[in-house]
């Protein structure tokens, strides 16, 4: 099983540095795109999306995060969120388990 990731540039930037492939998305169009390239993959079992990339697309997010099939999606805060920006680490290890 593989993970995909999809947000802004350093999200993306910094979950390909512990090895998990994605793609940047500022638009609807560009998210949707990257969407559409994780469900390609029939190894990739979790989605790892930003807030801000969700909210683009958020009907689309909504039945994979309200359904029982896969691939699993996990919304994580971005760079931007208004709770401030995240710990890299902590973002790491909440979404695939892996301890930096």
């Amino acid at each position: 099983m593989k993970y995909f990731v999809i947000g802004d540039e350093d999200t993306v930037l910094g979950f390909s540095l512990v090895g998990v492939f994605g793609l940047q998305a500022t638009t609807s169009e560009q998210a949707m795109q990257a969407w559409n390239k994780a469900l390609e993959d029939p190894e990739v079992g979790i989605i790892i999306i930003t807030d801000g990339v969700a909210a683009l697309i958020r009907g689309l997010v909504d039945r994979y995060l309200f359904s029982e099939s896969f691939p699993l999606v996990v919304e994580i805060p971005s760079a931007h969120s208004k709770e401030g920006p995240p710990d890299l680490r902590s973002l790491v290890n909440q979404a695939i388990g892996v301890s930096l």
